[in-house]
């Protein structure tokens, strides 16, 4: 499996890291921690170092209870880490977490290679066609309502047969538009207790019959630490543990706040194999 990414055809047969970078003064775990040029591009150049092929960058935050900003603040926020990001590493793969379709557009006109909607198209009914114009990927996640309300609402009928049928119909939708290269997030921690995440956790390799690559955002969650009853600070071993156990269910890309840590389960999973 490959997608193309301003012309770079990545192979997901091999499994990837998605660093993330959260220029947010809220994300759970790294909120304010990179708010100026230096520190953002210091921790950008690690994760490529230490072996990243994308970096994530959120300007909203998507944690539970977290409110929305402004489609111009999140704009204010975000392009001019684009552009710093660009011209300090010109070959940099730059995905965009947003759910707007206008950030979306604006993000790769400055240079971002794909887009991580945690709406799957949902919040914002411009973002599939304004996806499928530009021609770049798209991560499809998992999620009900909004970040302030997604943990009220997780009653299902069949967690997995229920998540089925919502990327059916998301990547229908997305495909009747055009859109070609398509990646899968099943959403751990949003709209799920604990006890939902590890059960879509375990029966992970179900959702392969989409076809499609499949991305784990576990790092540092609170289905780890809580359930370690430890904070987000001290969750790296369980991210770790958890991250190799989706490796072996059949996940494609790693999204993840230590890249070093992923490629190493990465290549303990392939010596595995």
């Amino acid at each position: 499996m490959t997608i193309n990414c301003k012309g770079k055809l990545i192979d997901l047969s091999t499994p990837k890291v998605m660093g993330i970078l959260n220029v947010t003064p809220d994300s759970f775990f790294d909120g304010g921690k990179y708010k100026d040029e230096k520190t953002v591009v210091s921790q950008v150049k690690k994760m490529l170092n230490e072996g990243a092929t994308f970096i994530d960058v959120g300007a909203q935050s998507s944690r539970p209870g977290a409110e929305l900003i402004s489609e111009r603040e999140e704009l204010e926020r975000i392009l001019p880490i684009i552009d710093l990001l660009i011209d300090e590493f010109p070959e940099i793969v730059l995905s965009i977490d947003t759910f707007r379709g206008k950030v979306a557009e604006k993000c790769v006109e400055a240079g971002a290679a794909l887009i991580n909607d945690i709406s799957a198209g949902h919040l914002d009914d411009a973002m599939l066609p304004t996806v499928a114009r530009l021609k770049v990927p798209i991560i499809l996640m998992h999620m009900r309502g909004k970040p302030k309300t997604m943990q009220q609402q997780t009653d299902y009928d069949d967690l997995i047969h229920d998540i089925l049928k919502y990327f059916s119909e998301r990547i229908a939708q997305a495909r009747s538009l055009g859109i070609h290269d398509i990646i899968i997030d099943p959403g751990f921690g949003f709209s799920k207790t604990s006890g939902q995440n590890y059960d879509l956790l375990k029966r992970l390799n179900l959702l392969q019959q989409l076809e499609l690559p499949l991305l784990a955002g576990l790092s540092r969650k609170s289905m780890i630490y809580k359930t370690l009853e430890l904070d987000a600070q001290n969750a790296l071993n369980g991210t770790t543990a958890l991250n190799m156990y989706a490796l072996q269910k059949g996940v494609s890309i790693l999204r993840v706040h230590d890249v070093r840590e992923a490629l190493e389960c990465i290549r303990l999973s392939a010596a595995l194999a």
